[in-house]
């Protein structure tokens, strides 16, 4: 895995994030890791980019076949992932940020549209993926999609998030405004409270 080398505090040691990460897969539950990175100044890069996201079809959890850029420009601010339902590192994580995200932007009454992309689209089926999404009560404003192999790649290729192997996939969030809008990328592990900021500042 493609770990960004830092060190956080948790539970009043430095330790790095490679280590919060083996934590969160066998020693503590994720609620608690989220609330020590949230505790935590961000640890996190952001940079603007303007990515060319491909017209491919993609399979959304229901089962329905859609035009991605279709399921990204329908008028709500876009907060997207890529993940996989059968990891048990860095996917976990990130989901649990966006669960936490999705309850934050619900109480204020934000519109928003969680998009988790499949980088595992062989295995990742609609059903394996609405059970996936039940782990983290994915409400009606957070969507899963699969597809092909061929669509997965091209579109983690469009947002230069491609690493050649689902295991050396790295945390990436991307958020836009709008249709047209550029993209804003926070690579790293950003904490929930940092992601409702980096919402809170789109334009």
């Amino acid at each position: 895995m493609n770990y960004p080398n830092q060190a956080l505090n948790l539970m009043g040691r430095r330790v790095s994030t490679s280590v919060i990460i083996f934590c969160a897969m066998f020693l503590l539950p994720l609620s608690l890791i989220a609330e020590e990175l949230n505790n935590e100044a961000p640890e996190y890069s952001h940079s603007i980019s303007n990515y060319n996201v491909p017209d491919v079809k993609v399979v959304r959890h229901d089962g329905k076949k859609v035009s991605l850029l279709k399921e990204l420009d329908d008028g709500r601010p876009v907060i997207l992932n890529f993940v996989f339902a059968s990891c048990s590192a860095i996917c976990p994580m990130l989901s649990h940020i966006f669960s936490k995200v999705q309850e934050k932007l619900t109480q204020n009454k934000q519109p928003f549209h969680l998009v988790s992309i499949s980088i595992d689209p062989e295995n990742d089926t609609p059903a394996k993926l609405i059970e996936y999404a039940k782990k983290f009560d994915a409400g009606s404003q957070w969507d899963f999609y699969t597809g092909t192999v061929e669509s997965s790649i091209a579109i983690q290729k469009a947002f230069n998030a491609y690493r050649g192997d689902k295991m050396n996939h790295s945390s990436i969030i991307f958020l836009r405004a709008a249709k047209g809008k550029s993209w804003l990328r926070l690579d790293g592990f950003a904490s929930p409270d940092a992601v409702v900021h980096e919402y809170a500042t789109l334009k």
